[in-house]
């Protein structure tokens, strides 16, 4: 196969042309190297917050993309993180430049039959516009591919709203998308997901920041990612809830350093409104009061390992957690049910003798 891209070693990772006849241009900031590897991969804190909008929440719709990736083997063994960014000069999505045929994750697949599983982390979700196609390339690169699985996380949805000419396209494509389950999850980002990324592709990041709060502003917004992608597909998704644990008084000193930090100002005031664990506008909540506090890595779970089925249905129901029963539930199956009669009965050596004499004194009148 012939690939699309060039790759050139830097000092920490690669640097990629996704396209060989890209060269540098006014009209974009990242050409021709939209795709970068290793530690090459990582982007500044200001750029991460103002793309992902974290801590404090989305800023504004986006234009620009950027997805963070890692290759895991089956056993979830890292052979290589990265990330792709969008090409402003000639309008590509990263989604398109990885996926499509004869693309990077296609030659990576090709040359290490060992990755099995991808793993994206996108601050706008995946399209299907005619001018991108993101999501057609990927499910044609899943049907190449049966036994890699593909699990999508994203801090914002792109272009699913009513106003938008596509949004039915859009919306269409990520069920059809999702339908391929459980060799493809869409799950907002949420909880520890966030520190993971700070982690692994954000550069001059250390101390607090890697273990901030998660502010309510940025919960709300996951929350409501959470409840439209799950509208839209049919399939839970994956998702950490930290709303419900908010607590008074957190961590003083995390908090001033939330309030001196330099982007504290910049994200506004949010207004919503829980409604049977829906969102509604009115209630005003300070985006930038700390909802939990999160001491441990996110660590992902060892990914699914299956071959593509294509008579999956569109619409599944998942069942995540069966019900459990207690210890005094188990020992109560072991005994009778309530309310049917018992009776205890006690056999004795006695009783059984004296059974026998009263057979052998009836036979004896006869």
């Amino acid at each position: 196969m012939e690939p699309l891209y060039e790759e050139y070693l830097a000092n920490c990772g690669t640097i990629v042309k996704p396209y060989y006849w890209l060269s540098f241009s006014l009209d974009c900031s990242n050409c021709p190297y939209h795709i970068r590897t290793g530690e090459e991969a990582r982007v500044p804190y200001t750029e991460f917050y103002q793309l992902f909008g974290f801590p404090y929440g989305p800023t504004c719709p986006q234009t620009k993309h950027l997805a963070f990736y890692e290759l895991q083997t089956s056993s979830g063994s890292l052979v290589q993180k990265g990330h792709a960014s969008s090409c402003t000069g000639n309008d590509t999505h990263p989604e398109s430049m990885l996926f499509e045929r004869n693309g990077y994750f296609d030659s990576a697949i090709h040359n290490n039959d060992g990755i099995r599983h991808i793993i994206l982390y996108l601050n706008n979700s995946p399209c299907n516009e005619a001018n991108h196609c993101c999501i057609s390339k990927m499910y044609n690169f899943l049907r190449l591919y049966p036994d890699v699985t593909l699990s999508i996380y994203f801090s914002q949805l792109y272009h699913t709203e009513a106003e938008f000419p596509a949004s039915a396209w859009n919306r269409e494509a990520l069920r059809s998308l999702a339908s391929l389950w459980p060799q493809v999850t869409l799950s907002p980002i949420s909880g520890g997901i966030w520190h993971s990324l700070l982690h692994n592709f954000v550069s001059g990041v250390s101390g607090w920041p890697l273990f901030q709060p998660i502010l309510t502003g940025r919960a709300l917004a996951d929350r409501q990612n959470a409840y439209e992608i799950n509208a839209i597909t049919g399939v839970k998704p994956y998702f950490t809830d930290v709303l419900p644990q908010v607590k008074e008084n957190q961590n003083i000193k995390t908090q001033a350093a939330l309030e001196a930090y330099p982007l504290n100002n910049v994200f506004p005031r949010q207004s919503f409104q829980m409604t049977n664990g829906q969102l509604q506008p009115n209630l005003t909540l300070d985006p930038r009061v700390p909802v939990v506090f999160v001491l441990v890595p996110f660590r992902e779970l060892p990914p699914i390992y299956v071959r593509q089925n294509p008579h999956k249905p569109r619409n599944i129901v998942r069942h995540f957690n069966l019900p459990q029963m207690s210890f005094q539930e188990t020992n109560d199956l072991r005994r009778p049910p309530r309310g049917g009669p018992v009776e205890n009965a006690e056999i004795t050596e006695q009783f059984a003798s004296s059974k026998v004499a009263d057979e052998k004194k009836k036979k004896g009148k006869k």
